[in-house]
């Protein structure tokens, strides 16, 4: 019940745009705060960047995000990260100094981080994994809830005790965090919610709301401010032009296609079936990859929770069916009946039309964030297979008797 419970909150984060998030203020409110400036400790290891530490370009080069913006100043860059929950507001503020230059004059207030990172405690896998894509996992030093990582590399390090396991994330253990040099942490913000202790200790808290955003290239556009702060863009610009590139090349292939398959997803955990709203994330890469998605009508972008009645009434004659989950096994069509006999009534359940991702193995978590073009090739494939009759599945599996 508990991996369940935290297989829906990942899915709910990644493809619905959860509305969560710490706290929201003003520019005005902003502007009256206060500096906060990481500790300049030393690592004694030598850390590799791929630009030297005093460029830090990204001023107008983001194009999908929507989440935050870059500005150059002398002697620093500032990112304003958007408050996704209250138009025109903003979340946090960062105001990013080059760890080897002093602090210059006349910057406004905001939350003072020494780049490029070291010392980095991360809230999720996701971000350890977009960490490990930029070359950046050995400046990560701390993690909480480690059993849900399963980034190969983080894993290793967490294995020889490199990287040390600082519990859950809703109640980390500030000493050990203290011990260990943390000098910052990337976490998701939550909408009304609170970091707790950490927020009392002056280390920056870097709120990646990067799972706010609705469009697909947008979100992974966000590794740009990672490798802002990490000081490596060079790494971070390549990366997302190729998962750019990739995706507009892809989606090319369905975009006059006659056909488009009526899609239904997920499944009920407990009483509610949520589906993605039609302004999410997930909506978005349904269209983009030539489907039909049958709750696209729903407004906003979070997810919105329906009865089973409801789901079955709409999606009935759904032509495919794709549904996430986290089971030692995988999944079959009888499993899935023992599990909801009501199951069985959709037409994709008789014409076996079904296709499983089981998380409990899968990367999709801590891969689609960045690469959805990934995620958009396999949905083709599935969709329209004669275009891309090649492929071989990456996530998803034909569920089998």
């Amino acid at each position: 019940m508990i991996r369940n419970c935290f297989c829906l909150l990942l899915l709910l984060c990644l493809t619905l745009g959860c509305n969560v998030r710490h706290s929201s203020s003003s520019e005005e409110e902003k502007s009256a705060g206060t500096n906060t400036t990481s500790a300049n400790r030393s690592s004694g290891n030598e850390h590799s960047t791929d630009v030297p530490n005093n460029v830090f370009s990204l001023t107008d080069s983001v194009r999908y995000a929507v989440g935050y913006r870059a500005t150059e100043h002398d002697g620093y860059t500032q990112v304003e990260v958007r408050d996704p929950w209250n138009e025109g507001k903003l979340l946090q503020r960062y105001l990013l100094v080059p760890r080897n230059k002093a602090l210059p004059e006349g910057m406004p207030n905001g939350t003072i981080v020494r780049v490029p990172l070291r010392h980095i405690v991360v809230y999720t896998s996701v971000h350890c994994a977009v960490l490990d894509a930029l070359g950046a996992t050995g400046d990560i030093v701390g993690v909480c809830e480690s059993r849900y990582i399963k980034v190969p590399a983080v894993k290793e390090r967490i294995v020889k005790g490199l990287i040390t396991d600082l519990g859950e994330a809703t109640s980390p253990n500030v000493e050990r965090m203290i011990e260990i040099g943390t000098e910052v942490v990337l976490a998701s913000p939550f909408d009304h919610g609170s970091y707790g202790p950490v927020e009392k200790l002056g280390i920056p808290i870097i709120e990646c709301a990067d799972y706010m955003e609705t469009d697909p290239l947008g979100r992974a556009e966000w590794i740009k401010f990672i490798g802002l702060l990490t000081g490596r863009m060079s790494s971070a610009e390549s990366l997302f032009r190729e998962t750019e590139e990739n995706y507009l090349r892809v989606k090319a292939l369905v975009e006059n296609v006659a056909y488009r398959p009526k899609l239904m997803t997920g499944k009920k955990f407990g009483s509610p079936w949520y589906v993605p709203s039609g302004e999410s994330f997930m909506a978005c890469i349904y269209k983009d990859a030539g489907a039909d998605y049958l709750f696209s009508y729903l407004p906003g972008t979070g997810g919105t929770p329906m009865s089973f009645e409801t789901v079955l009434d709409k999606a009935i004659h759904a032509d495919v069916w794709l549904i996430h989950y986290n089971w030692e096994e995988d999944m079959t069509y009888s499993a899935l009946k023992a599990d909801y006999s009501s199951y069985s009534r959709f037409d994709a359940f008789h014409n076996h039309r079904i296709y499983g991702c089981n998380t409990n193995y899968s990367l999709y978590y801590e891969e689609v964030p960045l690469r959805p073009d990934y995620l958009l090739a396999e949905l083709i494939a599935i969709f329209h297979p004669d275009l891309m009759p090649e492929y071989v599945l990456r996530y998803f599996s034909p569920l089998k008797e």
